[in-house]
């Protein structure tokens, strides 16, 4: 039975974030061993996270017509990025895979993992909304060493695709 709409608002304080690996294969390996290994399984320390998902989308225009007659959908990309207080170099390791530690002499599998992000409102037990990204890889990551403000680190990624689940109590 689908789920219904939720309708009830939330705050990043309703949120967490978790991990897991994607699949069995080289990618999926890596991230295992990073995310179990560096106790990543749910991301703490985050202060934003971002979820961008865009349509190509073409209009068609006829000659002799000033709008458009149709509009063809095209390609959807995933994308986002997660702000977080440096804790680790969990999420560089991501990134890097096997290369996090040393340079490796050969080509290597970047890590490819799930982020399921999840909120639920104390008020109302058991309504939650979650998004799930799967076939993450980090595309880019950088760390802001202020001279008086906490050390923060940013890592930018994209996705194959997203699924979203509502959950009513």
């Amino acid at each position: 039975m689908p789920s219904a709409a939720n309708t009830h608002v939330f705050t990043g304080a309703d949120g967490s974030i978790l991990l897991s690996p994607d699949g069995d294969g080289p990618e999926g390996a890596g991230a295992n061993a990073v995310i179990e290994g560096s106790d990543l399984i749910q991301v703490g320390r985050v202060t934003g996270v971002t979820v961008e998902v865009s349509s190509a989308i073409r209009p068609f225009h006829e000659i002799g017509q000033r709008y458009a007659s149709e509009l063809r959908s095209g390609n959807v990309t995933v994308r986002g990025r997660i702000d977080r207080a440096y804790v680790n170099g969990a999420l560089l390791a991501l990134l890097l895979g096997e290369a996090a530690g040393q340079r490796p002499g050969r080509s290597w599998a970047q890590p490819a993992f799930n982020i399921t992000l999840m909120s639920e409102n104390a008020a109302q037990p058991g309504t939650r909304s979650t998004v799930t990204l799967h076939g993450v890889k980090i595309e880019q990551w950088n760390l802001t060493m202020p001279e008086d403000d906490f050390v923060m680190e940013a890592a930018t990624f994209q996705a194959l695709y997203v699924t979203v689940r509502d959950e009513q109590a």
